[in-house]
């Protein structure tokens, strides 16, 4: 995971079980971020930090500069890091996007298809399109290593 953040310029600090987690929009064991740090427990779940390194390499280069918890953004770019999480959990062993749709429905992620492989499959080539403006990824939905 840390290797993954790092091609982003995005470093990975673990904080101590119940510790706080600095950053964290919703609280308890879901990751935070600050800065070019996200911020993440052992029992902190995979979607969360994905999710939040998403945020991070899709904001404008001046929220990150002054980034701290609140990630911002609007609905378009919402959906468009919900996409490139999934991208992203592709590049972990063990993981994948199989395993990562299943945390983001358990989690309680909501699309209108009802579910997160769905959503993926069928109906976000919006959030994919917004991706690939912002050269996030390329036209094959290859990840390119840059921030927007």
């Amino acid at each position: 995971m840390a290797l993954l953040l790092s091609r982003y310029g995005l470093a990975l600090t673990l904080t101590a079980p119940e510790e706080v987690i600095p950053g964290s929009y919703w609280g308890d064991s879901e990751a935070g971020l600050k800065g070019d740090r996200l911020y993440a427990r052992m029992d902190t779940p995979v979607h969360s930090v994905l999710h939040e390194a998403s945020h991070y390499i899709c904001m404008s280069p001046e929220r990150r500069s002054g980034l701290d918890r609140d990630a911002g953004g609007d609905d378009a770019e919402e959906s468009a890091v919900c996409y490139l999480q999934v991208l992203l959990a592709d590049e972990l062993p063990g993981i994948g996007r199989e395993r990562l749709s299943c945390d983001m429905d358990d989690w309680g992620y909501s699309f209108r298809l009802g579910n997160t492989r769905a959503w993926f499959a069928a109906d976000a080539e919006d959030a994919r399109g917004w991706l690939v403006e912002h050269g996030v990824i390329d036209s094959d939905s290859r990840l390119t290593g840059r921030l927007r």
